[in-house]
């Protein structure tokens, strides 16, 4: 029970903390956000749309199907010049150029051609005609299925098409679906799903290191020794201690996990293994801060050098870009600090479809960080509570 209550007054003090707080909510999702939106959209082709000025109802059906297609990031022009000065300069992979009179070529039975207009050089505009000739043959699927039943049965063009687009969503059309058979990719998927675990990884480990702080403080405000001299047993003491910050730490973790499922769509893979994950990195963290509150000597050196450090880390160990961009050498030397092997599981799990037993091996290293990081918490803080308490 003791131990228990010094976990519950060192959660009631954190709490209270406001800055702790911003810290360990605001930050984390602020960052995420910036990240998530930075690199969101390199899997997708950017395109730009100049329409017909006297376009009709087919016309503007095709542009907003380019709008909405996922593979396209659809930006318009009011002038196709403009529009050409943006390809020259690669702010875009393609143009497109809406056919004039496109709604009267089709109500006549003419076929009508959109062109696309793409650097000679770059690679990407190809791929991107490809994306933009599936849509457009989708489209001209319906209209095909409106002119053929306008021949057939008789009735208005118009009232036909409509049919066809309702005929089109009631049913269910054949879905092809890209699937990697024992993938190896070495990148976290893009968008939000690439900066809030990294961010998991990141923020938990320096908020942890930050924490250490507040027992720096409850040192030298001689709380511990008026607590040993109750008697309290100094392991109640570390104990108490040790469950708080793991707490706090699993409370982060699970914000930020709760917080990019619902708010950015972020899938987390399995969850048994994801949770273990989440359980592991908790321990890491709360190693390393209450390892940090035992050695340090004031609150003003752990938070300069505290975050510092977790900065470090997490560039060292891939919480700011993937290690498989890196020098072989400095990817051997970021697998010697936890977040590397932290990212590589969640790599595992989010990009390879892994499970448990996948990440096997990453969680067994971790788990070695962290009982290696809490057996020298639990003695450091041990030893500075039994010789210099207040100190």
């Amino acid at each position: 029970m003791t131990a228990l209550a010094v976990t519950r007054a060192t959660l009631t003090r954190v709490l209270r903390d406001r800055t702790a707080l911003f810290f360990m909510v605001l930050l984390p999702v602020a960052i995420i956000v910036v990240i998530g939106v930075t690199v969101r959209g390199f899997d997708q082709f950017r395109v730009g749309l100049v329409p017909d000025p006297r376009s009709g109802p087919v016309a503007q059906e095709l542009a907003a199907d380019l709008a909405k297609a996922p593979g396209l990031r659809t930006r318009s022009y009011a002038d196709a010049a403009d529009a050409r000065t943006a390809l020259r300069r690669a702010e875009l992979d393609a143009v497109i150029l809406m056919p004039a009179g496109l709604d009267e070529s089709v109500r006549a039975g003419r076929s009508v051609t959109v062109r696309v207009l793409v650097e000679p050089s770059g690679s990407a505009g190809h791929a991107a005609v490809s994306s933009v000739s599936a849509v457009v043959a989708d489209h001209a699927g319906r209209l095909q299925a409106a002119r053929f039943a306008t021949g057939q049965s008789g009735g208005t063009f118009d009232g036909n098409l409509a049919l066809a687009r309702g005929a089109e969503r009631a049913s269910s059309p054949v879905a092809v679906r890209a699937e990697t058979v024992n993938g190896q990719s070495d990148y976290l998927p893009l968008g939000y799903s690439y900066s809030t675990p990294t961010m998991l990884v990141l923020f938990v480990f320096i908020n942890a290191l930050a924490g250490g702080a507040a027992i720096v403080q409850t040192r030298r405000t001689g709380v511990y020794a008026r607590a040993l001299a109750a008697p309290v047993p100094a392991r109640a003491l570390v104990a108490g201690e040790t469950i708080a910050y793991l707490l706090l730490a699993l409370l982060q973790s699970l914000l930020i996990v709760g917080i990019g499922a619902l708010a950015f769509d972020v899938a987390w893979g399995d969850p048994l293994a994801a949770g273990v994950l989440v359980t592991v990195w908790a321990l890491v963290g709360t190693g390393a801060g209450v390892l940090a509150g035992a050695l340090f000597r004031t609150p003003e050196q752990v938070h300069a050098i505290g975050p510092a450090l977790g900065i470090g880390l997490g560039m060292l160990g891939g919480c700011m870009w993937p290690l498989a961009l890196v020098p072989g050498w400095l990817r051997t030397a970021g697998h010697a600090v936890p977040q590397a092997w932290a990212v590589d599981a969640w790599t595992t799990l989010l990009s390879r479809d892994g499970d448990l037993s996948s990440v096997a091996r990453e969680l067994t290293v971790l788990t070695a960080f962290a009982v290696a990081l809490l057996t020298c918490a639990s003695l450091a803080l041990r030893h500075r509570l039994t010789t210099s308490p207040g100190a």
